[in-house]
Formats: C-alpha cells, structure tokens, sequence
C-alpha cells in the first residue's frame, strides 16, 4: 500500500507561482519505477489529468498547462513535485498527485483509471 500527500497549495493572484510536492510512503521500495502525475478539478468539473513523468524522467503535459508547468522528480525522496508558474484564474483547483505502479506510463496518461494510488488533494486558488 502506498500513501501519497501533497503540500503547496494555497492564494495567489495571476502571474504568480506555486510548487506543490507529492510525498510518497508505504511500500515505496519500487518508487523509482513507477509513473507518477499531477491532477486538478475544479468545481463542477471532471478530474482532468496535467503532467506526467516516467521512470526515465519523460514528462508530458496538458495543453492547458504546458509552457507554465514543469514536473520533476526526486527518487531519492520518493517525492514529485509540479512547479507551476504564469498561473491565471482557470487554474484554480484541487491539484491531485497519482502513482501508477507500473514502469509504463501509457498513452491514456490524462485519464484517472491510468492510476492506482491518490492523494487527498490540496488547494489552488488564483485571483485576478
């Protein structure tokens, strides 16, 4: 079992940045294979996937985000991390870290089915 916790959230007005980290513990032994990516839902909204990053460090991006956003990880810490900058209002949101346990991260990415472990979520907000 796996236990994933974001921090990092909070306000900031348009323009600004935030780095939300994902914290990884349980049976980590294997964190360095696996797949690991960055969800948001707004109100009213599905689940929508942003960024992606493989064992091999591969990242991938949503078209909302990308340009802005950069994922990383640190397999030493068993953590990833999202550094998110030019934020605008539609980026407000719960941001959900993910892990699939397995070394492929598949074309199907976007999708929250593609993933086996959640965090409980935290907070984004952008004002104008």
């Amino acid at each position: 079992q796996v236990h994933l916790v974001e921090s990092g959230g909070g306000a900031v007005q348009a323009g600004g940045s935030l780095r939300l980290s994902c914290d990884a513990s349980g049976d980590t032994s294997n964190y360095r294979y696996y797949c690991m990516g960055w969800f948001r839902q707004a109100p009213e909204m599905e689940r929508e996937g942003i960024a992606v990053i493989g064992h091999d460090g591969r990242t991938d991006y949503a078209e909302s985000v990308k340009g802005r956003f950069i994922i990383s990880r640190d397999n030493a810490k068993n953590t990833h991390d999202l550094q998110m900058s030019g934020l605008k209002p539609e980026d407000t949101a719960t941001y959900y870290c993910a892990m699939r346990r397995e070394t492929y991260c598949p074309g199907y990415w976007s999708r929250s089915d593609a993933y086996h472990y959640w965090g409980q979520g935290t907070q984004v907000t952008v004002s104008p």
